[in-house]
């Protein structure tokens, strides 16, 4: 497959055969080597992106510098469909629905939480559930469980978790409107019913981290960020219910793709048209696994406001929601296509929304400067806070990265490092690790990702989304 160097740091997928669009590639000469030599595989990200760019409606695809191979779709994908002409596919959105980053700002320094590191971790280690089958501390029946899928963080608050003041620094203000209960299955609900409020296992955890660098002051200052200061990251989304959503759906999408007779290049892609029966009853359920990560993700930074509380005697309230934001979501959005605004529907795939200055969707605070994106490092790697830019509304439909993204498969990573060596270095770093399952922290060991620095810089030189912070990990706790 052609790539053609568009300028710097951003590339483009020559448009041939079934391909309807020529999508673009953020990246730098290492991650196109990275890519080049993917091509050995039958899953590989290019095959993935050529096989998308395929889909009916799209008028517009971009990878970001964190992408990697995934289900049918690259990891680190964004897709922009015209919703008359369009399709909605699994492959874009994923099983991990809303996948996200919750994040606080804790008025404690990091030496300050090196006086009590081990306490901390072993009481967030307590008081945050983590781990497969690991039940979470809001209990619900049905009943409440569809006013979760419903109205997301918003009914966490009733249930007397966080304040409602705090929904206004989440993205969609922590409830995305139009989600049906009746979409999504009992069997689906049934397996969420003791899930929110846990990190589950993975690549999720919950990180202490320190604001090491502060690169945009305006931005730090808007943002009330300082160095030296602590900041903690929240990874998790949908968990079992997002994954039986994808179960439930998979064959109702097959069954789409023949009745419609949209002609796709492998069965990972199936989809319906947007406008379609089926198409509207998966965007509803997609918007409900939305609204239960969002419940989830704010239930948990709740559980660690309180044991910050406990260990260091402040108040809970001192702790600031800083932001949320999904990774794996599906929603319509306007953005110039064809020379003028049009509601479209962009499906992200391990891809932040990250807006630009002024947009109405940026919380007050953040507005002038634009939207905060929370970059998400693995145990022992730098993380980053980004802003969004007017840019990134012109050329990738209001997104970014969302992490470094896998330079190895899980597999690939059990046979390198063992967990309890991890641990070890980890330690020797000041880094405090917890984890349920110690042999699994091999599958999430740093050498398995690409260089966030690298990742980061392309962004940030591509004009995307620039860097204001860069956080250094303390404490991860990890399922």
């Amino acid at each position: 497959m052609e790539i053609k160097k568009l300028k710097n740091y951003v590339y483009e997928l020559d448009k041939t055969g079934l391909m309807n669009i020529a999508p673009r590639i953020y990246a730098n000469d290492e991650i196109i080597s990275t890519l080049r030599e993917e091509e050995k595989n039958k899953n590989s990200s290019l095959k993935q992106l050529e096989n998308v760019s395929t889909l009916p409606g799209l008028v517009g695809a971009v990878c970001l510098a964190d992408v990697h191979p995934g289900y049918g779709a690259p990891i680190g994908t964004t897709t922009a469909s015209d919703l008359n002409e369009g399709v909605i596919t699994f492959a874009a959105t994923g099983f991990d629905i809303n996948c996200g980053i919750h994040s606080l700002i804790v008025p404690l320094t990091s030496k300050e939480i090196q006086s009590k590191k081990k306490e901390l971790a072993e009481q967030l280690f307590k008081d945050v559930p983590a781990g497969v089958g690991i039940g979470g501390k809001l209990e619900l029946n049905k009943s409440e469980m569809d006013n979760v899928l419903e109205k997301g963080a918003a009914y966490a608050v009733t249930k007397g978790f966080g304040k409602k003041k705090d929904l206004e620094f989440m993205e969609e203000n922590g409830c995305i409107k139009g989600a049906d209960p009746k979409s999504v299955s009992d069997k689906a609900k049934e397996r969420a019913v003791d899930q929110i409020g846990t990190l589950g296992s993975g690549n999720h955890y919950c990180e202490v981290q320190e604001i090491e660098k502060i690169f945009d002051c305006a931005a730090a200052k808007a943002f009330g960020l300082d160095a030296g200061e602590t900041f903690v990251s929240i990874h998790c989304g949908s968990r079992a219910l997002g994954h039986q959503i994808g179960n439930d759906y998979l064959p109702i999408l097959d069954s789409a793709v023949k009745k419609y007779k949209i002609n796709i290049p492998e069965r990972a892609l199936v989809c319906a048209p947007i406008e379609s029966e089926e198409g509207q009853k998966y965007f509803s359920a997609i918007k409900a696994g939305t609204n239960a990560a969002f419940a989830n993700r704010f239930v948990i930074g709740t559980l660690v406001k309180r044991t910050f509380a406990k260990i260091f005697g402040i108040n809970e309230n001192s702790i600031k929601t800083f932001y949320d934001i999904g990774h794996n979501t599906a929603k319509i959005e306007k953005h110039f296509c064809a020379g003028e605004k049009q509601d479209l529907l962009i499906q992200r795939k391990g891809s932040t929304r990250g807006f630009g200055p002024n947009n109405l969707d940026v919380p007050l605070l953040y507005r002038k400067l634009g939207q905060p994106v929370i970059v998400g490092g693995s145990m022992g790697t730098n993380s980053f806070i980004l802003k969004g830019t007017d840019k990134a509304m012109k050329e990738t439909f209001g997104s970014t990265i969302h992490g470094a993204g896998r330079s190895m498969s899980r597999t690939q990573a059990l046979t390198g490092q063992s967990g309890e060596d991890l641990l070890k270095d980890l330690a020797a770093k000041g880094i405090l690790v917890k984890a349920r399952s110690v042999k699994g922290l091999s599958e999430e060991a740093p050498s398995a990702y690409k260089d966030i620095l690298g990742v980061v810089e392309v962004m940030h030189k591509a004009g995307i989304s620039t860097k204001v912070a860069k956080l250094k990990p303390i404490i991860c706790i990890k399922g």
